[in-house]
């Protein structure tokens, strides 16, 4: 592991148990351990475009501490397997899983290992959300992604579109783009002590690295993987206030204050391994 992937693993260490424990996290843990009568879900979109997983092993790539791999698991996946590559992450997944009563493994390990880590293949392969930003290396990530797809099983991909990127998180109002759209070896250095899905978090680790990846750059590195690509779709939503300017809007989503032009805030790709 790399200096910029050491310092990002000790980030999301911290996110981890902020995010689990703090009772302002947006992730709701509560909400989720008092079961399907206190609604806890997927966001909208991935709701809407994974249709039933029921009976299907699912493989949740970059699952942070799990929760959306144990809500596939009630939707009535048959089986489900996530992995992360914070060690305290992984630590609560277990934890959750146990203290919801659902069946679940989960591995600790950076992404580019998981050949290693996890065998078989899957139905259905899921990563979402605040992913591949991380990853210096999107060919070598699809090469991942397509090795754990059994033939005729289906990768799914949602996150946050690059173009927002591009944007400072922090200004108070619209503004021009500040950082390249297209992707550069060299990370994005970030330093700040802030939680995304907890405002009153404050965390001991600023520093952090980021990599920029145009769509088409993600779309030709699956398809160079081998998988054959069903959709893009683009969004004008994104799954938490990636602007300061943002509003909430419907099913958990924030999109750009009206009067705004509507840009692409994030898209999604469905994909399959042939036969």
């Amino acid at each position: 592991m790399d200096k910029f992937q050491a310092e990002n693993q000790q980030r999301w260490n911290e996110l981890a148990e902020v995010h689990y424990t703090s009772a302002s996290s947006d992730y709701g843990v509560d909400d989720f351990l008092n079961g399907p009568e206190r609604k806890r879900d997927l966001h909208k979109t991935e709701l809407e475009e994974l249709g039933s997983v029921k009976g299907l092993d699912i493989l949740h790539l970059q699952c942070h501490f799990g929760m959306d791999t144990l809500l596939l698991a009630r939707m009535g996946a048959k089986s489900v397997t996530g992995l992360d590559f914070s060690p305290v992450a992984i630590r609560q997944a277990r934890e959750l899983a146990d203290r919801a009563g659902i069946a679940a493994a989960f591995i600790e390990g950076n992404v580019y290992d998981a050949p290693d880590l996890i065998h078989g293949t899957y139905d259905l392969v899921y990563v979402s959300w605040g992913t591949i930003c991380w990853l210096p290396d999107i060919d070598a990530w699809a090469r991942v992604v397509a090795h754990f797809v059994k033939p005729g099983g289906r990768f799914y991909f949602l996150d946050q579109h690059p173009v927002t990127l591009s944007f400072d998180d922090y200004a108070p109002a619209p503004h021009a783009p500040v950082y390249d759209y297209f992707h550069k070896p060299e990370p994005i250095a970030f330093n700040q002590a802030d939680s995304y899905a907890d405002e009153k978090a404050v965390l001991k680790t600023k520093r952090s690295y980021e990599w920029t990846h145009p769509v088409g750059e993600v779309v030709t590195a699956l398809i160079d993987a081998g998988l054959k690509i069903e959709y893009l779709h683009e969004f004008d939503t994104v799954a938490w206030k990636a602007l300061a300017f943002m509003e909430p809007c419907e099913g958990g989503l924030y999109r750009l204050p009206e009067g705004m032009p509507r840009l692409p805030l994030s898209y999604s790709i469905s994909a399959r391994k042939p036969l």
